[in-house]
């Protein structure tokens, strides 16, 4: 059986999903650090680290395709429809795996303590499988996506009437309450080999290849006579040897039904896991929902030779979040351009707004619902971010020099399809010089195919790509009413040649006065 419930084909890999004390990949801090992620799958997890490691593993897992997309946000209606439904499943893989017995590995395994230890752990399995198939029954024609649909339909299929019967009937049989039967073959050197377990049933002959058969007895031979043999139990050399025997008969059997186990095992954590991602998007919901902020289901567009990003009502999930209040939302229509530069007034939101839309592509490639109240977007198969950053503590390399350094990694790893966010970066240096820096690195990019988002206070990089990009691009401002006032909207307009940085030098007071220097 199969869970396909992230994916139409294929499993969402469980490898990917790592203990929380493990450390990301190198290429993933970043993103985390400057998106504020974690604070996004604290919302998801809502105190489970089995949630948090999933919904960290997902949403760092972008689908590059439309169509899955479009199939994970049915599967997240259907649950959002039956939220029981998708608890229900959680619990019965998590009951499943956690009441396993598993075998004591400080123990000696051989075939008859593993087929043993087998049989004992797997029939509690069996009755989380009939739990599965009540579930099955209970939610059929009640779910209406692709992946919920055809679960339920693959466990009515997989777990009749017959299935329970014929796996209760092989576990009654390996019980061996009637006795061991095997049969076995002498060869080179008048070895033991051959060793097969049989099906005891009294008048069956096993096996022609030199097994023994219960024929007729010619008349005159004793009735009650028959070849066996005892081995005295001081007889340790004896016994030993009778354990091989047996071992031998038992091996195909105990791997056979080792793997079964495991296998059943393996479908239970590929349930968990992801069904936790779809109980983390209601988490999400339910926190957002119960601070009065919006969402919506965002349309995927293919990727193509014309670029797509529109939203209404974009915020931060992330500031919501850590400040428990409805945050300023933004309209933005960057349909058919490559390029959004952001800039304006200090303190106006413009890396809020920026986190918004890395946020709000990145949930909406994960079949996430995104932030907003309208959103859609090209996919993207490539997805960064290179924030300003503070100095270097350990005083190896410039601010400048780590910053560069950064893009060469970032580049290392493009494609055409990437999207990458920059907030006033390049600043690590003189304002000219920074600015021809990045604004060499921009249209590389935009030459590349690459879609880019740029705050910046750097009025030279924005007023040269104002001019040599027109048309082309989208350029925000954050607005600044005429008393100084932050209104924390992005409306279109040219760069100006200040940030307004005395409204912040007022706003805290100045620095009163001074002392007189002494003589």
């Amino acid at each position: 059986m199969k869970v396909h419930l992230m994916f139409r084909e294929t499993d969402f890999s469980t490898g990917t999903v790592r203990p929380s004390t493990e450390p990301l990949p190198a290429g993933a801090l970043d993103l985390v650090r400057d998106l504020d992620l974690s604070t996004i799958w604290a919302a998801m997890a809502d105190g489970a680290p089995h949630l948090w490691e999933v919904a960290r593993a997902a949403t760092l897992a972008l689908a590059t395709e439309t169509e899955t997309v479009r199939f994970r946000q049915e599967v997240l209606s259907d649950f959002r429809t039956h939220p029981e439904c998708a608890r229900q499943l959680y619990t019965l893989a998590c009951d499943a795996i956690q009441g396993h017995k598993h075998i004591d590995a400080t123990l000696r395994r051989t075939p008859a303590s593993t087929l043993r230890r087998t049989v004992e752990g797997i029939a509690p399995l069996l009755a989380h499988l009939e739990r599965l198939r009540a579930f099955a029954d209970a939610y059929e024609g009640l779910v209406i996506s692709e992946g919920v649909t055809r679960l339920v339909a693959t466990l009515r299929a997989e777990l009749d009437e017959s299935y329970f019967a014929e796996i209760t009937a092989h576990l009654g049989q390996l019980r061996f309450k009637d006795g061991m039967w095997m049969s076995a073959q002498l060869g080179a050197g008048n070895r033991g080999t051959g060793y097969v377990l049989r099906t005891p049933r009294d008048a069956q002959s096993i096996d022609r290849s030199g097994a023994l058969k219960r024929r007729r007895r010619p008349a005159g031979i004793d009735a009650a006579r028959s070849f066996s043999f005892e081995v005295h139990p001081r007889d340790e050399a004896g016994q030993e040897a009778l354990t091989r025997f047996q071992d031998r008969g038992l091996n195909l059997a105990a791997n056979a039904l080792a793997q079964s186990t495991d296998q059943i095992l393996g479908f239970f954590a590929q349930l968990r896991t992801e069904v936790a991602f779809y109980l983390g998007c209601l988490n999400l919901e339910r926190r957002l929902g119960s601070i009065g902020a919006p969402m919506c289901t965002p349309e995927p567009v293919d990727a193509g030779t014309v670029p797509m990003l529109a939203a209404e009502g974009i915020y931060d999930p992330a500031l919501v979040l850590r400040t428990g209040a409805r945050a300023v939302g933004n309209d933005v229509d960057a349909d058919g351009r490559k390029l959004v530069m952001i800039t304006g007034a200090n303190s106006g939101g413009k890396s809020t707004f920026l986190r918004a839309i890395g946020l709000a592509q990145l949930l909406m490639q994960c079949g996430m619902q995104v932030c907003a109240t309208k959103y859609h977007s090209s996919l993207c198969d490539g997805f960064f971010t290179h924030f300003t950053r503070g100095e270097d503590p350990s005083m190896r390399r410039g601010r400048f020099e780590e910053e560069l350094s950064r893009m060469r990694g970032i580049a290392d790893s493009l494609t055409p399809r990437a999207m990458v966010l920059f907030s006033e970066s390049f600043t690590g240096t003189a304002a000219r010089e920074g600015s021809e820096v990045a604004r060499e690195i921009v249209l590389a990019l935009l030459d590349a195919g690459v879609r880019v988002a740029f705050v910046t206070h750097l009025y030279d990089l924005a007023e040269s790509l104002f001019l040599e990009t027109a048309g082309s691009a989208l350029f925000l401002r954050a607005e600044r009413r005429g008393d100084g006032e932050r209104t924390f909207k992005m409306l279109e307009g040219s760069p100006l040649s200040t940030s307004f940085a005395p409204d912040l030098y007022d706003h805290i007071g100045g620095f009163g006065s001074l002392p007189s220097a002494e003589v």
